[in-house]
């Protein structure tokens, strides 16, 4: 009997922790649900605004200028590139002439045998062109054509004249080829000035066309042809 008594208090204290659990459990159920309720309020009640703020267009405009000053220093440092790069090839220019102008003895001279002298190395400073068949003509204009397609844009026709001084430079390299020639054996003015002459030669010896030689003393300039 007595072992029956403690097993019924045994499943009265469990009843009772159990009611004690379920109010626990509604308890809880009811603040959730008010929290539940509070949020879904909240949402109908706060106002989110769904067009761009007045902050939204001012950082756009903003963005736009430094996006405008970025690109405007990138022109600018180009353009400062280009401009160097310019004053670089004009000094080269100017250095291959200087240098062409040294192998020429500067002393002049008054007498008639002076001068006939000098008009006599001048008629040899230019050979005549060789005469060439109809097939070798086109033959040598192909390959000054293709010669021409792998120079810088400027050679290859956004400036006709300067096309065809390179056309006349190269002519004249392939006539000269066993021997080398002289800048300044490739000059005709008007047309076919010393710096013209000058620019068309580094263009060609930077694409190894022709290749650059003064180790005699004299700046001469032999054609080599598309490696």
């Amino acid at each position: 009997m007595s072992e029956f008594i403690d097993e019924t208090e045994a499943l009265h204290a469990n009843v009772e922790n159990m009611k004690n659990l379920s109010d626990s459990l509604a308890t809880f159920n009811e603040s959730f649900a008010s929290w539940l309720y509070i949020m879904n309020m909240n949402s109908l009640t706060t106002d989110w605004p769904q067009a761009p703020t007045d902050a939204s267009f001012i950082m756009a405009k903003r963005r736009a200028e430094q996006e405008a000053l970025k690109a405007m220093e990138a022109l600018k440092a180009k353009k400062r590139e280009v401009e160097a790069a310019a004053a670089a090839a004009d000094r080269t220019a100017m250095t291959d002439v200087t240098e062409a102008e040294t192998t020429f003895p500067g002393n002049v001279t008054t007498n008639t045998s002076g001068q006939t002298a000098k008009s006599a190395t001048a008629s040899k400073k230019k050979p005549g062109k060789p005469k060439l068949s109809a097939k070798e003509k086109k033959e040598r204009s192909l390959e000054i054509e293709k010669i021409i397609s792998c120079l810088p844009l400027e050679f290859r026709g956004s400036d006709p004249s300067l096309r065809r001084s390179m056309e006349t430079v190269i002519e004249g390299l392939m006539n000269s080829a066993l021997r080398g020639v002289k800048l300044v054996d490739l000059i005709t003015p008007p047309d076919l000035t010393q710096p013209r002459v000058n620019k068309c030669l580094i263009a060609l010896v930077n694409r190894k066309v022709v290749r650059k030689d003064n180790s005699t003393g004299t700046v001469l300039y032999h054609w080599q042809g598309i490696p």
